[in-house]
This record gives structure tokens, C-alpha cells and sequence, in this order.
């Protein structure tokens, strides 16, 4: 399976380059550039002092995300929601919302709303999953910025959060996929795990052929060694 290329030269078990750069943003309390291929998206986590009405009186916080595919992020250009919001934004905003929750203790930093915003700026393949990996960088830095003036703030990050794709394309399984393979797959899967090795969500789908429990489980395993890469790659943009 190893021995196979793939149409941007690499390996099926290989992720492609990633870079995150912090700090990318200037007003939130933290931000960061992620990098995975050609997809690129621009992640920002800002913290406001109040939570939902449904949350309040209960003396925790909360975390929600938003995401939007800016109009050039695609060979065709994408259309601002500014309206109605897509089926598929509302999807991947939950996704990163539920991702990043799993992150942090919200009992922890008092009735605040930790915002997470996603734009990406570009698009091939993979825009959720690098949204989740970047998010989780955002959310560090803003809580590490904020421990001055939020003491509680400290401590409040549980476990690492990383998220990646992996499907079968020709019959052979593949990590990360880019557009070009993205769109032919026979097998789409999003995997989101924690460092602490839980699963918070995997969502795959059969787009041309049913797959069986062995296969399942050979692309988590893929998965998971890609987002082992994923924390890495967390690790050393936190150190910066």
C-alpha cells in the first residue's frame, strides 16, 4: 500500500506538509495560520464575558465556532452566506464547536464564551479537519494570553485535539486527501481524536462502494498516525 504514489507524489500513509504559524492575527487573544497542502484557513479565538441564555446561571463557560470559505477560496468563487447558512457550514461549525469543547473545561473559566472563528482562505481537501487542528492552537494561545486577567484561565486546556481525513481511492487507502482525490474517493472519513487517544467524532461515508469492519479499522489506524503528526505540529507552533 506504501509503495503506491498518489497525484501529488506522496505516499498513501503520508500527511502533506503542515505549517501553523501563531499568532498570525493582531486583535484576538489568539490566532493562527494552518497550513496542510494547498488547504490554508486562518483560525482566531476570541473570548466575550457572557455566556447563552441557556447557559447562564450555571456558572461554567461555553465554546462555540463559526466557519466560512472565503468567495476565493475555490477555483469557483464561493458565495457569502449572508442570508441563509449552508446545511455544510452549519455542519462543520458544530463539528469545530463539539471538537474544541472536548478541549477544554468550561467548569473552569466562569460564565465567558470562548468564540472560534475559521475562514479559509484556501480550499483542497481537508478544510474541517485543518479548521479543528488550527482552532485547537487558536484556543491555547488565547488562554494562555488571557491567564493575567483570567487567573482560572490556567490549567483550563484538558488534552490535544487534532483532526484529519482518510479514505480509499483506486482501492487503496490514503491519508489526508487533497481535492483531486477527495472528489473521486470511495471512502471519505473524518476522524477528530484527543492526545489522551479518544475518539470525539468520526464520520465516514461509502460515496461508491460499501467497506467492511477490517477496512474501517485499518483507516483509524491510518488516522491515527497522522494526527499523532497533527499534535506535533500543534507542539512546535506552541512553542514558538
Amino acid at each position: 500500500m506504501d509503495k503506491i504514489k498518489r497525484v501529488d507524489g506522496r505516499y498513501s500513509g503520508e500527511v502533506r506538509p503542515v505549517r501553523i504559524t501563531p499568532n498570525f492575527q493582531t486583535n484576538p487573544a489568539g490566532s493562527c495560520l494552518i497550513e496542510i497542502g494547498g488547504t490554508r484557513v486562518v483560525c482566531s479565538a476570541m473570548v466575550e464575558d457572557n455566556v447563552p441564555p441557556f447557559m447562564k446561571n450555571q456558572g461554567k463557560g461555553w465554546l462555540t465556532a463559526e466557519y466560512s470559505m472565503l468567495p476565493g477560496s475555490s477555483a469557483q468563487r464561493v458565495n457569502r452566506e449572508r442570508q441563509k447558512m449552508g446545511g455544510r457550514t452549519q455542519e462543520i461549525q458544530r463539528l469545530i464547536g463539539r471538537s474544541l469543547r472536548a478541549a477544554v473545561d468550561l467548569s473552569s473559566i466562569g460564565e465567558k464564551t470562548i468564540q472560534i472563528d475559521c475562514d479559509v482562505l484556501d480550499a483542497d481537501g481537508g478544510t474541517r479537519t485543518a479548521a479543528i487542528t488550527g482552532a485547537y492552537v487558536a484556543t491555547v494561545l488565547a488562554l494562555r494570553n488571557l491567564e493575567s486577567q483570567y487567573p482560572k484561565f490556567r490549567g483550563a486546556i484538558k488534552t490535544e485535539v487534532a483532526a484529519i481525513s482518510v479514505g480509499m481511492v483506486h482501492g487503496v487507502l490514503c491519508l489526508d486527501l487533497p481535492y483531486a482525490e477527495d472528489k473521486i474517493a470511495e471512502v471519505d472519513m473524518n476522524v477528530v481524536k484527543t492526545s489522551a487517544n479518544q475518539y470525539i467524532e468520526i464520520q465516514g461515508t461509502a460515496e461508491a462502494a460499501a467497506f467492511g469492519r477490517e477496512a474501517m479499522n485499518q483507516m483509524l489506524d491510518l488516522a491515527d498516525a497522522g494526527i499523532h503528526q497533527l499534535f506535533q505540529a500543534q507542539k512546535k507552533a506552541l512553542e514558538m
